[in-house]
């Protein structure tokens, strides 16, 4: 099995949003540029991401992506399956494809070991994991009369910890005694 480009893409897409100070919203030109995409192609995975409920779109002049809120706990499984439908390592593990040969193939159940040690690995990769202990740059956005301007700001080192999951350790009751 061979992910697509369009997953890797997604993939892409999505830590640099979840790297981004949460609500920033950034521009298709801008995740082209940052993920190494071409912006048309783009489009349609973005697309099909806000589809899966993993970014919201904002139209207009300071339009562009955002990740929905606790987004960067979505799992590498939750993007590919969002561009690429369910994974399957063989077509004989496809629901609904069940092969007439499973029962004497001795393949069959190296197949499903191993798509299921797969498929656990990509469930448990969640994207808060996977930003970089430092970005490179860091979209600025600032909102001139109206028109946006957007600029790339070197960004100096941050602790592990991902603001947006610190906010929602805050935000949870202290239920110890």
């Amino acid at each position: 099995m061979q992910l697509t480009r369009a997953a890797d893409y997604a993939v892409r897409v999505m830590i640099h949003l979840a790297s981004q100070p949460a609500g920033t919203v950034v521009s298709k030109t801008l995740l082209a540029r940052a993920t190494e995409a071409p912006e048309s192609f783009l489009s349609k995975i973005l697309q099909a991401l806000a589809r899966a409920g993993l970014v919201q779109a904002r139209r207009g002049v300071v339009g562009g992506f955002s990740l929905v809120a606790h987004g960067d706990q979505a799992s590498l499984l939750d993007v590919i399956e969002s561009i690429d439908g369910p994974v399957a390592l063989n077509l004989c593990l496809t629901s609904g494809n069940s092969c007439h040969r499973h029962a004497e193939c001795a393949a069959h159940q190296v197949w499903l070991r191993a798509q299921s040690a797969m498929l656990s690995v990509l469930r448990e990769a969640k994207i808060a994991e996977m930003i970089p202990a430092q970005s490179g740059t860091q979209l600025n956005v600032e909102q001139t009369s109206g028109n946006a301007k957007h600029s790339a700001q070197q960004l100096t080192p941050r602790a592990p910890a991902h603001p947006r999951s610190a906010e929602a350790m805050r935000s949870k009751p202290n239920t110890k005694n």
